[in-house]
């Protein structure tokens, strides 16, 4: 049974996994380098969490109780010496990962089973830098930002893991108050991030042709298949629509969309700009400085809508 965890990586999505985990009673090691990061993080928590609060998601009892269960250390032996579970959330590089995860296997328990938080980087090469008894002990586990509001978490079984241990990580999960996807083939991008790189192609293609402003594409989405997407899935509304509808419209559209195999051009032409989104200012909407955690907030506040929503249909 998991009852200890550690959180290696402390920055976007490492700070929510291990928030997560200890507003669900579960004591966590949370490990970073960065000392400017490790320094701020219990800060940024404290915030998000008062934000629940606000929402009447948690009691306002339950802030101190979960900061109260994140350690945070720069020590990576002190973080993992007693974890039951350990989960990754460093950059997305492949030596460092490799790197990482041979000294894990080297410093936790042989029952430790270790994790990443991947959605492009192949299991199996990841695998390469540990003991073959720890390989079937070893997975991927992908959040969503932000990771403790988006209900969602991908788990692999590829085939290297036994179901005991894979159902114990379940439990983990479901107990922390997640929808568990079970991965079943090692493929770049898992599910949910294919099924979403899908969607942003096409509407990075719309900008590009001036089909229409960024506002009202966005609009499209947000009010047309994203209000469905809230609660269905794309086979219940195929479903629903006609099988036969369905099939007709994609032979009538399917060969006039995108089918590019690489990044669009206004998206690389932005980044080289420097127009990087919120974290510079400026991306396809401008965003003052004044205003930044004004509109974070407003997003948090209407996934917290939407997640009080989901849960009632939730079977």
């Amino acid at each position: 049974m998991i009852r200890k965890i550690a959180v290696l990586g402390a920055g976007t999505m490492g700070h929510g996994i291990a928030e997560t985990f200890a507003l669900h009673g579960y004591p966590v090691n949370l490990y970073e380098t960065n000392e400017q990061i490790r320094n701020g993080v219990k800060n940024v928590i404290a915030t998000e969490l008062e934000l629940l609060f606000e929402n009447n998601m948690i009691s306002e009892k339950d802030i101190q109780a979960t900061l109260d269960r994140i350690v945070i250390t720069s020590d990576l032996e002190e973080a993992v010496k007693e974890a039951d579970y350990v989960i990754e959330a460093i950059p997305e590089l492949m030596q460092l990962k490799k790197d990482l995860f041979s000294k894990l296997d080297k410093l936790c328990s042989k029952d430790t089973i270790l994790a990443s938080n991947t959605s492009s980087l192949p299991l199996n090469e990841m695998m390469e830098a540990v003991s073959e008894s720890r390989k079937e002990k070893m997975m991927v586990c992908h959040w969503y930002n932000p990771g403790h509001l988006m209900p969602i978490a991908e788990l692999s079984y590829f085939g290297n893991m036994p179901e005991n241990i894979y159902k114990e990580v379940e439990e983990l999960y479901l107990k922390s108050g997640k929808q568990v996807v079970k991965v079943l083939k090692d493929i770049p991008g898992l599910v949910a991030n294919r099924i979403q790189q899908g969607v942003a192609r096409e509407v990075f293609s719309l900008i590009e042709m001036g089909v229409a402003s960024p506002e009202d594409i966005d609009k499209a989405l947000k009010f047309g298949p994203g209000f469905r997407y809230a609660t269905t899935g794309q086979l219940e509304i195929a479903d629903m629509g006609g099988l036969d509808i369905w099939c007709i419209v994609g032979d009538n559209l399917l060969n006039k969309m995108d089918n590019r195999k690489e990044a669009n051009p206004i998206l690389r032409k932005k980044v080289e700009e420097g127009k990087l989104g919120m974290k510079s200012g400026e991306g396809f909407f401008q965003y003052s400085e004044e205003t930044i955690n004004n509109t974070k907030n407003d997003f948090y506040r209407r996934l917290m809508i939407q997640l009080q929503t989901s849960k009632k249909y939730i079977i």
